[in-house]
C-alpha cells in the first residue's frame, strides 16, 4: 500500500497534474456542494471509493494518491461549507438539554411542594405518616415488603395513602424521582438510643437512614410534629421551614 503511494514529485509535470487536479477538484465539490448538497455525499463517497478500489487492484498509482487527496480535500470542504448547521444542531441541542433540564427541575419543585402541602395537612389533623425520598442509594431491597404503587406524587394520593383505616396507612412511602415507588413499606428500626420520646415511626425512619443516603419525613399521630431523618439523626422542623429544609437536604451531597 506505502509502495503505491510513492510518487516522484521531482517531476515537473507529476506536480502540475497534482495541483491543477486539486483546484478542479476543489471547485467541482464547491460548485455541487451547492447545487445537490446531500445527495452529492452519497455519490461523492460512493464514486470515491470504487475508484479507489480500482486504482488499487490495478496499481494505478497516480489514480490512488489522487483519490486519497480527494477523500480528505472533500471532507474538508463539506466540513467547511456545512458548518453553519453543524453550528445549529450543536446550538439545538445545547438548547433542548438546558430545556429538558430546567422543566425536570420544575417538576422536581413541583413535586416537594405538594409533599409539603400533604404534610402540612397530616400535621394539623396529627395524622401519623413516613415519607422516605430516595437519593443515591437504591431502595429496591427495602420495599421487597410493601406495595408497589408507580404513581405520580400528588398530595390527594398521599393523604389517601396515610388515610387512617386504609390498607396502606401503615409504613412508608417511598419517593423515587417525581413518583410514588411504594407504600406500605416497613424498616428495620434503629438500635441506637434517641433523645425524646419518639415512636415505631421515627425509629423507623433514623433506621433507613442509617443503611443509605435517604431522607424521611415523619409526622407524629401523637403531636403533629414533623421531623426528618438523615445521615443517622432525626431532627425536628416546623412547617414553614419545612420545604426549605427538605430541599436543602436532598441537594446535599456531603455523605
Amino acid at each position: 500500500m506505502v509502495r503505491l503511494l510513492m510518487v516522484d514529485f521531482s517531476t515537473p509535470s507529476v506536480v502540475i497534474d497534482i495541483i491543477i487536479s486539486l483546484i478542479l477538484i476543489i471547485v467541482g465539490i464547491v460548485l455541487i456542494c451547492r447545487k445537490i448538497n446531500r445527495i452529492f455525499v452519497y455519490c461523492f463517497y460512493a464514486a470515491l471509493s470504487i475508484t479507489f478500489t480500482l486504482a488499487y487492484i490495478f496499481e494505478l498509482k497516480m489514480l490512488l494518491y489522487v483519490s486519497l487527496l480527494i477523500l480528505i480535500v472533500g471532507s474538508m470542504l463539506f466540513f467547511v461549507v456545512n458548518q453553519g448547521e453543524y453550528r445549529y444542531l450543536i446550538l439545538r441541542n445545547a438548547t433542548l438539554k438546558s430545556k429538558k433540564e430546567k422543566m425536570q427541575n420544575t417538576s422536581t419543585q413541583d413535586m416537594y411542594k405538594m409533599v409539603a402541602e400533604a404534610v402540612k395537612s397530616f400535621s394539623k389533623t396529627k395524622t401519623g405518616a413516613i415519607i422516605t425520598f430516595e437519593k443515591t442509594q437504591s431502595l429496591d431491597n427495602v420495599i421487597k415488603n410493601g406495595t408497589l404503587v408507580n404513581a405520580p406524587v400528588s398530595a390527594e394520593l398521599l393523604t389517601t395513602i396515610f388515610y387512617p383505616g386504609t390498607r396502606l396507612h401503615d409504613g412508608a412511602v417511598v419517593i423515587r424521582g417525581n413518583n410514588i415507588l411504594a407504600a406500605s413499606v416497613y424498616y428495620t428500626p434503629t438500635t441506637r438510643a434517641l433523645t425524646g420520646k419518639y415512636g415505631s415511626r421515627h425509629r423507623a425512619a433514623v433506621g433507613i437512614s442509617e443503611i443509605s443516603d435517604s431522607v424521611t419525613v415523619v409526622v407524629s399521630e401523637e403531636t403533629g410534629r414533623i421531623s426528618l431523618a438523615y445521615k443517622a439523626r432525626l431532627e425536628s422542623t416546623t412547617y414553614n421551614t419545612f420545604l426549605d429544609d427538605l430541599i436543602d437536604l436532598m441537594n446535599d451531597k456531603d455523605y
